[in-house]
């Protein structure tokens, strides 16, 4: 059970808090709102869950244009390709963008629309003290048989006022982290050659899948 849900929880992450318009407010505000999103993705994911038996692509691009609105994918991506973006062309990084979201739903949409009945739960939301356009919020998946996983989304307000993901922790484990070191990784198993690497980026997922359940069995 848990290595579904480290499985899948990443997935679910991209999904869970999208927003339709830019939003300001103290941390209760914050809450309300990530809670009420939260469960309208729930929702709309159960009624789509056919549509990627039925179509793939469908159920892709209806994911990937939502998600636009609140994940920052090329924020994600430049931090998992870490020194290494410097490289790269600009071509080349818009190419690693999309790989990389292309990547996440080849590895973990099957594991996500499969997954057995579960609720989220947002525990918490704290606008940093330190800096207010980000914010962490503590939120719980539990699932059907009652086992409950923490989970933190790191956020920041972006220039327009959105609040915008950019990372994930799940039962302490920092997925964006995990991502970055696994680039690192195969920088140096293909010598340097970062187009390689973006080539082979989605065997190098599902590498780290492999490697994450191995690490639970």
């Amino acid at each position: 059970m848990l290595a579904l849900k480290q499985r899948f929880i990443w997935m679910f992450a991209m999904v869970a808090l999208v927003a339709g318009q830019a939003w300001a407010g103290p941390e209760d505000d914050l809450k309300q709102y990530v809670d009420e999103n939260t469960q309208k993705l729930v929702q709309k994911l159960n009624e789509e869950k056919g549509l990627y038996e039925q179509d793939p692509e469908a159920f892709y691009a209806s994911m990937d244009e939502t998600l636009d609105q609140f994940v920052d994918f090329r924020r994600i991506a430049a931090r998992v390709m870490g020194r290494y973006a410097r490289q790269t062309s600009p071509e080349q990084r818009d190419e690693f963008v999309a790989k990389f979201k292309r990547s996440l739903f080849d590895s973990y949409a099957q594991a996500l629309v499969s997954a057995e009945n579960f609720e989220i739960n947002v525990l918490d939301a704290e606008i940093l003290a330190q800096n207010d356009d980000r914010a962490s919020v503590q939120m719980e998946v539990i699932s059907a048989s009652g086992n409950r996983y923490p989970v933190t989304y790191s956020m920041y307000r972006n220039g327009e006022g959105r609040w915008m993901m950019e990372n994930v922790i799940v039962e302490g484990v920092n997925i964006g982290l995990a991502f970055r070191d696994r680039f690192a990784q195969e920088m140096e198993q293909n010598r340097g050659q970062v187009q390689a690497v973006i080539d082979g980026w989605s065997d190098a997922v599902e590498a780290l899948k492999l490697d994450e359940e191995l690490d639970r069995s």
